[in-house]
């Protein structure tokens, strides 16, 4: 698993040619989120990535807590929400995931992240909520979604809300990936 701490250690495999990843040299924290996964602003919920390898990743959101969370109804904020707190965890790892570009020829100034690849949930099942609303916790949320399979272009992700200690959400999400041009 790698933490914040690991993540400049992350890119040293660039000159052996280990398999290398989109690891950023600075921790990840919500700018780094929010420039990495299609939402910005108040729509994008996470604050932190705190681990994460190639199966797994675990975020950290206090957004539930905002009055102005834009997925708030009649100034509550359901339980169920939570899956796209998870959704938004998914786009990270793929985000994370993404294989970096070193030159061939060794010009320029190092590797480069691919862009990655545009996801859709395709259907979300097995969702447990164990409590009513989010917003009434005052413990930061963990997010933690690990992916259980995949192929082409479609991935299949289980998927943990946590208060503390407390599991407040449980779930399974299938993520289509590039379903824009499967459509076209």
């Amino acid at each position: 698993m790698t933490t914040q701490a690991d993540l400049p250690g992350a890119l040293a495999g660039a000159a052996s040619g280990a398999a290398l990843h989109a690891a950023p040299r600075a921790p990840l924290d919500r700018a780094w989120i929010a420039a990495h996964i299609p939402h910005s602003g108040a729509m994008c919920l996470l604050d932190a990535v705190e681990s994460w390898d190639d199966a797994r990743i675990v975020c950290t959101a206090t957004s539930h807590r905002d009055p102005r969370n834009p997925l708030r109804s009649r100034g509550r904020l359901a339980a169920v929400c939570g899956v796209e707190y998870a959704a938004q965890a998914m786009a990270v790892h793929g985000a994370l995931l993404v294989p970096l570009r070193v030159p061939s020829n060794g010009a320029g100034d190092g590797a480069t992240a691919a862009r990655p690849r545009v996801g859709y949930l395709a259907s979300v099942r097995n969702v447990e909520a164990r409590i009513e609303r989010l917003d009434t916790l005052d413990t930061a949320l963990s997010i933690e979604a690990t992916r259980e399979s995949g192929s082409g272009n479609s991935i299949l992700y289980s998927f943990a809300v946590r208060g503390g200690e407390r599991v407040l959400l449980t779930g399974r999400a299938a993520v289509m990936l590039d379903a824009s041009a499967a459509i076209r």
